[in-house]
Parts: C-alpha cells; sequence; structure tokens
C-alpha cells in the first residue's frame, strides 16, 4: 500500500470535516448562549433573594431600556426615570456592536433567542409542524416589530417610565417575578409572555421575526453594519442549502449580494454552505474578506450542479 493511499485512508472525509466544522460553530453559539442566560438568572436570583442592597436587576441587564430611554430623549428632550446606569453603558454598548457586526446580539447573547431555539429544538424533536409564510406575508409581519416600537415609545412618553417592562417576555422569565404574589399586571405579562412562547412551537423565532421592539432598532441599525454575510453570486451553485437552516426565516440563496439585515448572526448559513467563497463575513467595498466558510469545488462541480461553464 503507498503513503499516499495510506494519507487517504488517515485523513476524514469532506462529510466528517464540514460536520466537526458545523459542530464548533454551533458548540460555540450554545456555549455563549446558555452562558448569558445563566448570568442573567443568577443576576436575577440575587436581587429577587438576597437581602443586600445595590445588586443589579434584570432591567438593569436588559439594553432595550437604554434604547427605549435614548429615543425618548431623542424625540421629546425628556429622561425616562428610575434608569440604572449600567442599563444605559449597556445600551450604548449594544448598539455600536450593532453597528458592527450588526443583530450578532438576537443570534449569540440575546436570553429570548436562547429559549426560542430551545422551543425549535423541542418542536422538531415532537415532529410539530411549523409554519412559514410566504415572502409577501413574512414581510408584512415583520413590520410588526415597529408597531410594537411606536407603542413603547409613545407609552413610554405618556408614562415616563420603562412601560415596556411590565409586559415584556424577556423580563418576564428572566426576572423571576413569578415567584412573589401575582398581580394583574404579571398575570397579563405572564398569559403574553406563555401564548408566545406556544405560538413559537410552531413558528421559529416569532418573537424575534414579528415582535421584538429591540429587534425592529436592529433591523434598521443592521443595514449600516461593517460586517455582514454577502454571497457571491458568481462562485454560488444556487443549490439553497443555506436557505434551511436560518431561523428567522431568510432567504439566504436570493442575497445580492448581502444578506437581508435581519439576519442574526447565528452563522449557519455560512456553515452549512458547501462551496468555499460563495458566502462570506466581510465589510463592505471589497475590503478583504474576514471569513470564509465552506469546501473547496472541484473544476467539474460548477458543471455537475447545472451551471454552464464560460
Amino acid at each position: 500500500m503507498s503513503i499516499a493511499q495510506t494519507d487517504r485512508q488517515r485523513r476524514p472525509s469532506r462529510a466528517i470535516q464540514r460536520l466537526r466544522t458545523i459542530r464548533r460553530t454551533t458548540l460555540a453559539r450554545r456555549v455563549t448562549q446558555l452562558g448569558f442566560a445563566i448570568f442573567i438568572v443568577a443576576a436575577a436570583a440575587r436581587h429577587q433573594f438576597e437581602s443586600e442592597t445595590g445588586t443589579a436587576s434584570v432591567d438593569a441587564l436588559c439594553p432595550f431600556g437604554a434604547v427605549e430611554t435614548l429615543i425618548t430623549w431623542a424625540t421629546t428632550g425628556t429622561l425616562i426615570a428610575k434608569v440604572h446606569p449600567s442599563n444605559l453603558i449597556l445600551g450604548v454598548a449594544v448598539l455600536v456592536a450593532a453597528l458592527l457586526v450588526g443583530n450578532a446580539f438576537c443570534g449569540w447573547i440575546c436570553p429570548m433567542g436562547t429559549v426560542q431555539d430551545g422551543l425549535a429544538w423541542v418542536a422538531k424533536k415532537l415532529h410539530l409542524p411549523q409554519w412559514q409564510p410566504g415572502p409577501r406575508t413574512d414581510r408584512v409581519l415583520r413590520w410588526g416589530r415597529f408597531v410594537v416600537l411606536g407603542l413603547v415609545m409613545w407609552m413610554s412618553y405618556v408614562t415616563g417610565r420603562l412601560w415596556f417592562a411590565d409586559y415584556d417576555p424577556y423580563f418576564t422569565l428572566f426576572s423571576l417575578h413569578w415567584l412573589n404574589p401575582w398581580t394583574e399586571a404579571l398575570i397579563v405579562s405572564v398569559a403574553i409572555t406563555t401564548a408566545i412562547l406556544v405560538a413559537s412551537l410552531f413558528v421559529e423565532r416569532l418573537w424575534c421575526r414579528y415582535l421584538c421592539p429591540l429587534g425592529a432598532v436592529f433591523a434598521v441599525l443592521g443595514r449600516f453594519s461593517f460586517l455582514r454575510i454577502r454571497r457571491d453570486a458568481a462562485t454560488c451553485t444556487d443549490c439553497n442549502l443555506c436557505d434551511r437552516p436560518c431561523p428567522v426565516g431568510i432567504t439566504v440563496s436570493k442575497a445580492d449580494p448581502v444578506v437581508n439585515a435581519d439576519c442574526i448572526g447565528c452563522l449557519d448559513c455560512v456553515t452549512t454552505c458547501p462551496v468555499r467563497g460563495a458566502l462570506t463575513i466581510s465589510p463592505p467595498g471589497g475590503l478583504p474578506q474576514l471569513l470564509i466558510s465552506g469546501k473547496k469545488v472541484e473544476a467539474e462541480e460548477p458543471a455537475m450542479s447545472g451551471k454552464a461553464e464560460r
């Protein structure tokens, strides 16, 4: 047996190499998501059960409160009362990060995103039917985030406080207030959160796609982010494999050339792409590509995919 044959036998197949790449990326994201979720729950438990004062609440660790305050100040010239300084610092940091890496906060950090990813996993294991709206319906439904954002801004201005906290699914789940005596506001909040979570079993990332007001802000900032996933039409073989794993229903295979600003940066499409260089994470203006995923395509593969060679 020759040395070349021995090397080929020892070398993992391309399919195994690809699976390892996907697993590394997915594992990194899951560890990051769970780490932040555990941190939030630990902070909430400390705030709820420890007698010492000064412990941060879940409100202080939510960037939307800062976004809510900043938008209210920019539009009305007034600040919302009782906003924790760490909340403002966190909010500004998240907004700056959105201009750099887009909606990666939603895909890697947000605890509500983690919960919805968990529900999607449960739905898959239970073989629950999934509703995927058509392109036109999807575009209309995505405006729901801006409707919720407008309502939140108006009510925050009228009440002078973080009005949305009473109904925010994130706050309802992670503040642990449901361990205290229930009030009418808490009952309404739990009902809203429960409805969203149940619906998320049948529509992947329902809250992120159609209702989250912070997602509306990120959708706007995402259009100007420095790093975005880009598709090279000349390299792409139109296999459409990148569309399947997207948790927010983006048709990545039609990106021309930049993927939709609603992208949450989970990288599932990039790691799924079988063609090296077809999907990249790169800055605008033809600057060097920072991340390239996919395997190298042999010379005969474009012809096999149905594309004629020029």
